[in-house]
């Protein structure tokens, strides 16, 4: 290990990633602000779902665009390497604050940058072919191996927990839900519709997809598989895309991949780089002599260890399954930041009842008077977000004058193509129920089994 950790290479792999990473960004903070979403989904919503522990975080109202302004500000500031250790804390910030603002936009593709901008917060993505390497007039020539390898790790960590989901016996076995996906789905080019109908159509995307995911990081590694697994890889996400929503995940898979490229193919980009660096250096009067002869060494362990414990976490937090009884795609417990991507398809329905616990008085409760259709869609089906609306809707009619709350739920839901089956206890009084990390005994157990890890 001592060996592995004094071994350095050449920056360029990882300037290129910061580059396109920052750029990434912020062309997805743009597109997202110019598609109306913030003020659809963070502002107009009378009521927002949260992460458990961290109720607190909240939209600012007009000010949330304030937010996604210096979100992207940083993100422009990380791609050209200015105040770049402040520039990547305040977008790992400010992003994730964005992530937790309301629990139904949640994405995997959301998670994934936030663990990789907490990981650039503690490599020197900047050490060369940046602004502040420009105003320094001192580019490094080394930097630590671990640096870039810990960004391959991270993409080993994504497409290993996420092949490794897939061998379960509904993928395997049933198709599903790509079955539900592909039999819906119109719009796949050169694809037709008695393709996308065919049960062996359904069978050989769902064995594909899990043989990828297994095989693609291991095909990067190789220079005979390199190019060939890159095209797989692209084809791979452009048509997962075209199935079904994954955000950003694609795209930022895609910019991933090029780190296992040669150092060879880095310096050309890097030379194009510098082309489009060169109009910001001569405006800005900076010297083009900079002095590339030392190696970039960290002043302490400090960011080892901390690296270490962040991949100790990626490894073990995905598995925290394991601790819940009952069976996973139905209880949800355990499912989110696990790299499960794409693994199920629940729909439900969900009504309230409010009732008077000392006259017996009860009436029913018009989701839609609280919820937009998109959280209504995601509450109906998510044990977390049942409870949490059941406690809003008490301490709303509390604040109305009303004594003696209690808060009843009927719904049902159907998992993976199955019949609907009731899902929440109607007789427990879910305000009686708190949020914790402990397994929801009032959700009804599984009627079937689904094996797998």
């Amino acid at each position: 290990m001592n060996n592995y950790f004094i071994k350095t290479t050449n920056p360029a792999p990882l300037v290129v990633f910061r580059v396109c990473f920052g750029l990434l960004m912020c062309a997805s903070l743009i597109s997202f602000w110019q598609k109306g979403w913030i003020e659809s989904l963070y502002v107009e919503p009378k009521f927002h779902f949260t992460f458990y522990a961290f109720e607190w975080i909240k939209p600012f109202g007009i000010y949330t665009y304030a937010l996604f302004a210096l979100c992207g500000l940083s993100s422009v500031f990380v791609a050209f390497g200015f105040k770049y250790r402040i520039a990547i804390v305040t977008f790992f910030l400010s992003f994730t604050y964005i992530q937790f603002m309301d629990k139904t936009v949640y994405q995997s593709s959301s998670y994934f940058i936030m663990v990789l901008s907490f990981l650039m917060i503690f490599l020197p993505a900047n050490a060369a072919f940046s602004i502040d390497s420009l105003r320094s007039r001192r580019a490094y020539r080394t930097i630590p191996k671990w640096c870039l390898d810990s960004v391959k790790l991270m993409f080993f960590i994504v497409f290993l927990y996420s092949g490794l989901a897939k061998l379960n016996s509904d993928w395997l076995l049933r198709a599903m839900p790509l079955e539900l996906w592909l039999t819906s789905s119109k719009n796949i080019p050169f694809i037709g519709e008695p393709i996308l109908q065919s049960s062996w159509f359904h069978y050989s995307v769902s064995w594909s997809f899990m043989i990828f995911d297994l095989t693609i990081p291991f095909l990067l590694l190789y220079k005979r598989t390199r190019f060939f697994a890159f095209c797989l890889l692209v084809f791979n996400q452009l048509f997962s895309q075209a199935l079904f929503p994954l955000g950003m995940l694609p795209l930022i898979l895609i910019i991933c991949a090029p780190i296992f490229f040669s150092l060879e193919w880095h310096q050309k980009a890097l030379l194009i780089l510098r082309a489009f660096l060169s109009p910001i250096q001569n405006g800005l009067k900076f010297s083009s002599a900079l002095k590339m002869t030392k190696d970039y060494q960290y002043r302490t362990p400090f960011p080892i260890f901390i690296v270490g414990l962040f991949f100790m976490f990626q490894l073990l937090f995905p598995l925290r399954y394991m601790l819940y009884p009952g069976e996973l795609f139905w209880t949800g417990e355990g499912y989110l930041f696990s790299w499960r991507t794409s693994l199920i398809e629940r729909s439900g329905t969900t009504t309230f009842f409010v009732v008077d616990s000392k006259t017996g008085e009860h009436f029913n409760i018009n989701n839609a008077d609280f919820l937009t259709p998109s959280q209504e869609k995601q509450m109906s089906f998510q044990p977390d977000f049942i409870l949490e609306y059941a406690h809003f809707l008490g301490r709303h009619f509390n604040t109305k004058g009303h004594d003696n709350v209690e808060v009843y739920a009927e719904s049902c839901v159907s998992l993976n193509g199955r019949p609907s089956a009731t899902y929440v206890d109607p007789e427990v009084n879910l305000l009686q129920q708190k949020q914790s990390y402990r397994h929801k005994n009032w959700i009804l157990p599984f009627q079937d089994k689904i094996q797998g890890l």
